[in-house]
């Protein structure tokens, strides 16, 4: 576990206080056969933990009929379904999820597969219990790994991560995997563009402490990955917009 401070604003928040409920969002496309496996991993993982968890899927009109298994798993379990009319991006179906999020810790992963659900307790508790305004789930801190992945995509993350040392020093600053107080956003303009809104919220949130939970990343077993040239390009944007946007402060 590594933890970051910031000279920057801070949530006004006990550290120590006991959330009543945390928001995790999961945004999907074509992950029909994924969530059916994750749903239950996420409340399997969250028994004898105190944690009262709400999870938001936010789904892209999927073709492969995500949203309807969705609903069906809102039925066992705490799960919203959120119907977005077209293929509209990761990020914007965060903030989506954000919207109607009811919990005071506000949480993101993917649907894949490839993000731990065993390690949602610990991610939730740094905040709760370790005063951390932001968790990450960090594939780059000790105890951390990457499995299955080829080695281009492994070397694209590692120069992503390198390019976005002048707005951060988050070891695994493009990390999909995290939890933030919901507190730390208020009056924050989150840009919707690409699909690392991780990057977005490590930089702008008013978040004094950090900490980066290592897990093992896995690649995913099924289905076909979002990455590709225009969410590099996307990216590139994004970094540009940030540096600007920490010299303008």
């Amino acid at each position: 576990m590594q933890t970051s401070n910031f000279a920057r604003p801070t949530c006004k928040v006990n550290p120590k206080i006991r959330m009543n409920m945390v928001s995790l969002v999961i945004p999907t496309y074509n992950e029909s056969d994924s969530i059916q496996l994750l749903i239950p991993k996420i409340f399997e993982s969250l028994k004898q933990k105190n944690i009262d968890m709400e999870v938001i899927i936010v789904d892209d009109n999927s073709p492969d009929g995500t949203g309807a298994v969705a609903d069906e798993l809102g039925a066992k379990y705490n799960v919203k379904t959120v119907h977005r009319q077209g293929k509209l991006g990761l990020s914007s179906a965060v903030l989506e999820g954000f919207k109607i999020a009811k919990g005071d810790i506000w949480g993101v992963m993917d649907a894949d597969l490839s993000h731990d659900p065993a390690v949602i307790p610990e991610l939730v508790k740094a905040i709760t219990e370790g005063g951390a305004d932001i968790s990450i789930g960090s594939r780059y801190v000790k105890g951390g790994a990457i499995r299955n992945w080829p080695w281009r995509r492994l070397v694209t993350s590692k120069v992503a991560v390198w390019l976005s040392k002048p707005v951060t020093n988050v070891k695994d600053s493009t990390s999909g995997f995290f939890f933030v107080r919901k507190e730390c956003l208020d009056g924050i303009k989150i840009n919707p563009i690409g699909f690392k809104i991780g990057l977005e919220v490590f930089v702008k949130a008013k978040a004094k402490k950090i900490v980066e939970v290592p897990y093992v990343f896995t690649d995913r077993a099924s289905g076909s990955s979002k990455f590709n040239s225009k969410e590099i390009m996307n990216y590139l944007i994004q970094l540009k917009d940030l540096v600007g946007y920490k010299f303008r402060r």
